[in-house]
């Protein structure tokens, strides 16, 4: 992707929002024994980087297509967010799938911005297939989770960060569908800078990691983590593609150690992160000895954790989600 279309897709998303902050913390870089900038996507406007490219996304949708009336996606929470509040502010409907039992918090928040919920489905990929279906039959715009202008809105926060502080060995984030890790990617090499780029996912949802340890995309059964962010189970082909050529190495967390990255979130920035939020910092955190001393970012992105779930992570414990409990929600 070139600088110019990531550049482009900046002055559309500013028209709606500011840049954000990437702030050093100093209990966090002693807390890990590197110089860690933190790069705040948690204060946007829906706490996470997802309403750059829903934003950008909207844009490219009202040229390319203005006869659309209406958009259907599929979400746990935060894309959904971010795809209500542009849709309304474009003057289409937004319907937006999320699986059953998903967080109460999300769910209202998106239900705020304008969205019609439906829940459906068993996880994130089940009710994708359910969305499509209805764009389908009603001739809305179906939104999928990785598309070219969306990676281009939400490059746009690697390129306020690495245009900020442009001596970053590594960068940590997070993977779901896969729009962040591919924008650190592609904004590194338009840069021409020589940034490690690290992808973290949960140990229980880790169909990323054998797909790159595999050369070939491979699906997982399941996507059991409390970290609902980056629960996916299915590889998205054309991110796969960027992040299998582009990243260092992609690294599994355990849900005690996003939990735990949660806690010293709270405890020496007050930032609330959600588990995929806080998945970036697990994994520097995994690899502290590793980083010792070296100028590291980590990318906050997800504050919107319900509030009984954060409640029990900051008493100590592990929230657990697992087949049994989704099923029973199910049936």
């Amino acid at each position: 992707m070139k600088l110019e279309t990531i550049e482009s897709a900046a002055r559309i998303i500013y028209r709606h929002m500011p840049q954000t902050p990437q702030f050093m913390w100093p209990q966090i870089s002693s807390a890990v024994g590197a110089n860690v900038w933190v790069k705040h996507e948690n204060h946007t406007a829906i706490g996470a980087f997802k309403i750059r490219g829903s934003l950008s996304y909207m844009d490219w949708l009202k040229r390319t297509h203005p006869e659309v009336g209406g958009i259907v996606t599929a979400t746990r929470g935060n894309h959904g967010q971010g795809q209500a509040m542009a849709a309304k502010a474009a003057g289409l409907v937004p319907r937006i799938y999320v699986p059953i039992g998903n967080s109460t918090e999300k769910n209202a928040a998106m239900r705020a911005f304008g969205g019609i919920l439906i829940e459906t489905g068993r996880d994130f990929d089940e009710a994708r297939v359910a969305a499509q279906k209805d764009a389908d039959q009603r001739g809305y715009a179906f939104v999928p989770p990785f598309h070219e202008a969306i990676v281009a809105g939400v490059a746009t926060y690697a390129l306020e960060l690495m245009r900020a502080v442009s001596d970053l060995d590594t960068i940590y984030v997070s993977i779901g569908c896969g729009s962040g890790i591919c924008g650190l990617i592609h904004v590194r090499n338009a840069l021409g800078l020589k940034t490690k780029i690290v992808g973290v996912v949960s140990e229980r949802a880790d169909a990323v990691k054998r797909s790159v340890a595999a050369g070939r995309p491979m699906n997982t059964e399941t996507a059991d983590t409390f970290a609902d962010g980056i629960a996916t189970r299915v590889i998205m082909d054309d991110a796969f593609a960027i992040y299998k050529a582009g990243a260092e190495r992609i690294l599994t967390v355990s849900d005690e150690e996003i939990a735990a990255a949660m806690r010293l979130y709270f405890r020496a920035t007050h930032n609330v992160a959600e588990g995929a939020g806080a998945a970036a910092l697990a994994g520097l955190m995994k690899e502290r000895d590793a980083m010792a001393g070296r100028n590291v970012g980590v990318i906050l992105s997800g504050g919107n954790v319900d509030t009984a779930v954060f409640a029990e992570v900051l008493a100590g414990h592990t929230p657990r989600v697992g087949v049994a409990e989704a099923v029973a929600l199910i049936s």
